[in-house]
């Protein structure tokens, strides 16, 4: 019997679906300090972002036949090596795009209508200080009609667009693997086919009012200071993508500075431990990578493993 370990947890569903396709799963959580040894009585591994698989643990554990990461980003994985010793590598990229995009807006909405600074001061001075937090918040902007770019338009940038053709924004895209994209966009049972043309990258900094990034985390920031500086004043960021593809001081900054009104971040450089002027800064949206954290996802997730993980093995 094939046996696998979700080491950092899979839904009921996914569990059921694999014991009824006649595979063993576990639910222990190995410490990542044990999951060498105790990997040797598995075939098949599931992970999240918490457990790590470098080479060490790949090449102490001969008998494993599949890595699966619920989930889109492998940083936590070393998917090349792992496929040169003929290791299945998976993921689930199409199950957590809507709930990333849902999150961005979550970001718009709240920076542009300061959200989360009222949500600080108000159980602080609500009481005493109403009146001078209502002056202090009184100067909101709406969505509609403003222009989102966004960068990287695959699945999530599609979902994201999505979200912002409905809410009646303009929205302009820049990727280097895509030229353009047709977004079909449901409304109230009706679907309305809205094609964008990408940009270059350069132009979409200079047109946005909002930018969204959703490209993979590399060895370089995408976004740091010469990209700052070609933005519009008072331009909104955010990232639910990678930590580390904005330049996090330099984010600062241009907050400072006034280039940049408002940022809204799940995703930091140095995780699980986020830079203090990130996390203290009142201009700055903060959430602690829970992208792909819905139910819905979850559920998603979980069979889009399961369906991956019984067809390789035929069962």
């Amino acid at each position: 019997m094939t046996r696998i370990l979700a080491n950092d947890g899979i839904t009921v569903g996914c569990k059921e679906a694999l014991e009824n396709a006649g595979f063993e799963v576990s639910l222990d959580n190995v410490p990542q300090k044990k999951l060498n040894e105790e990997l040797k009585n598995f075939d098949v591994l599931l992970v999240r972002s918490a457990t790590k698989v470098r080479k060490e643990t790949i090449d102490a554990c001969p008998n494993l036949k599949m890595i699966g990461r619920g989930g889109v980003g492998m940083d936590n994985i070393d998917v090349e090596y792992a496929r040169e010793k003929g290791i299945e590598v998976i993921n689930t990229p199409a199950a957590s795009s809507a709930s990333v995009g849902e999150l961005v807006f979550a970001h718009l909405f709240g920076m542009a209508r300061f959200l989360p600074d009222s949500n600080r001061n108000m159980p602080l001075e609500g009481d005493t200080q109403f009146k001078e937090l209502k002056k202090k918040f009184a100067k909101g902007v709406e969505l509609r009609g403003k222009t989102l770019g966004i960068i990287g338009i695959g699945r999530i940038g599609q979902a994201t667009a999505n979200i912002a053709l409905g809410v009646g924004m303009k929205v302009i895209a820049t990727d280097p693997y895509i030229d353009d994209v047709t977004i079909d966009v449901d409304i109230n049972g009706q679907n309305i086919p809205v094609d964008i043309k990408t940009i270059k990258f350069n132009e979409l900094l200079k047109q946005s009012d909002y930018i969204t990034i959703h490209v993979p985390g590399g060895d370089k920031p995408v976004i740091g200071k010469k990209q700052f500086d070609m933005m519009k004043d008072g331009v909104g960021v955010v990232n639910c993508a990678r930590g580390g593809v904005i330049n996090e001081v330099d984010l600062v900054k241009a907050i400072e500075a006034g280039k940049v009104a408002y940022a809204g971040l799940d995703v930091f450089e140095n995780e699980p431990k986020p830079a203090m002027q990130i996390l203290m800064n009142d201009k700055i949206s903060l959430t602690p990578h829970i992208g792909a954290a819905t139910l819905e996802a979850q559920d998603r997730i979980g069979m889009e493993l399961a369906d991956k993980i019984i067809a390789f093995f035929g069962n």
